[in-house]
């Protein structure tokens, strides 16, 4: 199928379209962590990478990791359609996952890296979150 917009339109119209984060993941693990009562995280850490969660005081990063855009492998479906794209997208963010994840080892943090779809069996989410703190 081709586009309906020249190069210059199309570019202006997605350089419009504002990313609203995977903001319903991370209030689902917020009211996960308030449920079992563990505190002294913060949102919006400058660290490499932009963790979702940081606890400083114990050096640790949580990522909630979209099953999609992080390239699941027990959910992530490459669309039909651009295949190439999809295929090299995926892997530049997987690619960018394993340079943060040692970028911060190196600099003294624990990394933790959940999937969206692991949300949904929160002890198993709590355990791994509370053994690392």
């Amino acid at each position: 199928m081709t586009d309906c917009f020249d190069p210059q339109q199309r570019s202006r119209n997605m350089s419009r379209i504002r990313s609203h984060g995977n903001y319903s993941t991370e209030l689902r693990f917020i009211k996960l962590m308030r449920q079992y009562k563990i505190s002294g995280w913060r949102r919006k850490s400058p660290l490499i990478g932009r963790p979702d969660f940081v606890f400083t005081k114990q050096k640790v990063a949580v990522f909630i990791d979209g099953d999609f855009w992080h390239g699941n492998p027990k959910k992530f479906r490459l669309p039909k359609s651009n295949c190439d794209y999809w295929e090299q997208k995926i892997a530049g963010n997987r690619t960018r996952d394993k340079t943060v994840n040692k970028t911060l080892r190196f600099e003294g943090w624990r990394v933790l890296r959940i999937w969206e779809s692991s949300l949904k069996d929160e002890e198993a989410v709590i355990a791994r979150l509370q053994m690392l703190l």
